[in-house]
């Protein structure tokens, strides 16, 4: 252990910016996917074919797109485990889980383009198929880098000081990835006006983005010695084995529940923002862009602030923080419009004040307590898991998500053209943040910092 290094802020950044490029990618379907697919009467006026069956086909409650969207975030989330236990017993001289981000990059990039390219231009059983094949290979090349990547923060971090500093690094990128995926009906918006088709404009956009994207997510492989951070000794637990383990542990497991509910909300509301803006805000498409990048900015200014409350008052308390002002958040937005007296403008900029703060919470601070409840394992019994704590937790909010996708396209086909679906949707976000919320209240924090050696 003593030619173990302490991660430097510089490389800190270097290892960062891998999640600037999956927040980019994996932000262009959570935004844009179903706003692709099932287009709302705004982007059909301006030209936007209709690809896929529409409305409720299956059993008459589940759309085409609902069902293919979570059908392949269920085999996403069952394949982490198994990359999860992958990783931790890599035994390659790039290390466990550098070699994963090595080979998955490109992959991920590239079906990231190939789920916007189905290829007729009309509703077509050929593009059904087409994006069920290729959102699963999505949600598989995600898993492989992802899983890996964010199993080193545990790994790269050896102290609280540096788990916090790993993980406002990862944060801030990641809120500008998603921000930059936000900016795409910008970008899109100059190519229409330049003759081109809005369908075509759109996959320009995103094969633009994604390719950005794919630069950044090679950017920790070439930068990062994982051998020079990390005490590299490969588990002998079998993948079962070791995910048995996992879920063992009482703390662990109450993290995930209330994580789980976090990402079905997170999940409705980012995905319905389009929607928000244009049925319920009443405001142009491209408002979507000027809020995201708007909470984006604001929560930046609060990331030095979370860092001193999650040191004075723990993780714990500032998450539950963030829960209920989310709460507040996705309240306003689903009884927001004409009837509230107030000018649009101005309820699109209380969603922006209101929904910063908490972002800056979750942003930094669940990455830090999965990293303290890995770390405290490894303390217990001797064997690193990260892999598999991490595989686990994106297991259980990948869960979170697929039944958000169900639920959203289902809930969106209500009252459409009065956007009845859109506030239910944001108002059942509310209510499972506050789920969340007393769920994390069983989570011992003190029992685990207390069995971490600094």
């Amino acid at each position: 252990m003593s030619n173990i290094k302490s991660i430097t802020k510089g490389k800190m950044w270097c290892y960062a910016i891998g999640q600037l490029g999956w927040s980019m990618l994996s932000g262009l379907i959570a935004s844009w996917l179903v706003y692709f697919y099932q287009p709302d009467f705004e982007s059909i006026k301006s030209g936007m074919p209709f690809l896929i069956p529409q409305g409720k086909f299956i059993f008459g409650a589940l759309t085409v797109i609902g069902l293919i969207t979570a059908l392949g975030r269920i085999f996403d989330a069952i394949t982490d485990p198994f990359v999860g236990s992958w990783s931790d017993k890599c035994k390659s001289n790039l290390g466990r889980r550098i070699p994963f981000l090595k080979y998955s990059a490109i992959p991920f990039g590239l079906t990231t383009i190939l789920v916007f390219c189905a290829p007729i231009k009309a509703i077509s059983s050929i593009n059904v198929i087409w994006l069920f094949i290729f959102i699963t290979a999505y949600y598989f090349a995600i898993t492989c880098y992802c899983t890996p990547y964010t199993s080193l923060i545990a790994e790269l971090a050896h102290t609280q000081e540096e788990k916090l500093q790993i993980s406002t690094c990862i944060s801030l990128t990641f809120i500008v990835g998603t921000a930059v995926a936000y900016v795409a009906p910008v970008i899109w918006g100059i190519f229409i006006n330049n003759g081109m088709e809005r369908i075509d404009a759109m996959r320009l956009t995103f094969s633009i983005l994604s390719i950005i994207g794919t630069i950044f997510l090679l950017v920790p492989v070439f930068t990062i010695n994982e051998k020079d951070y990390v005490d590299i000794k490969p588990s002998t637990s079998n993948m079962f084995s070791s995910l048995l383990k996992t879920f063992k542990n009482s703390n662990f497991r109450i993290f995930v529940y209330q994580d789980v509910v976090y990402f079905f909300a997170l999940t409705l509301f980012q995905t319905g923002l389009p929607f928000f803006v244009t049925m319920l805000f009443q405001l142009p498409e491209t408002f979507a862009t000027p809020i995201f990048v708007g909470i984006t900015a604001m929560s930046l200014l609060f990331y030095p602030i979370v860092n001193i409350l999650a040191k004075k008052f723990g993780k714990k308390k500032c998450v539950l923080l963030a829960f209920i002002l989310f709460c507040l958040t996705f309240g306003f937005t689903g009884i927001a419009g004409p009837a509230l007296g107030i000018p649009k403008i101005i309820q699109a900029i209380l969603v922006v004040i209101l929904g910063s703060f908490p972002m800056a919470l979750f942003g930094i601070l669940p990455q830090a307590m999965v990293a303290d409840i890995a770390q405290a394992e490894t303390e217990e019994t001797g064997e690193n898991r990260s892999g598999m704590f991490y595989a686990a937790r994106t297991f259980a909010y990948k869960l979170g998500q697929s039944i958000a996708m169900i639920a959203f396209t289902s809930m969106a086909t209500i009252g459409i053209e009065q956007g009845t679906g859109y506030r239910i949707i944001a108002l059942t976000a509310s209510l499972f943040c506050l789920i969340g919320g007393i769920l994390l209240l069983k989570y011992d924090e003190k029992k685990i910092i207390s069995k971490i050696k600094e």
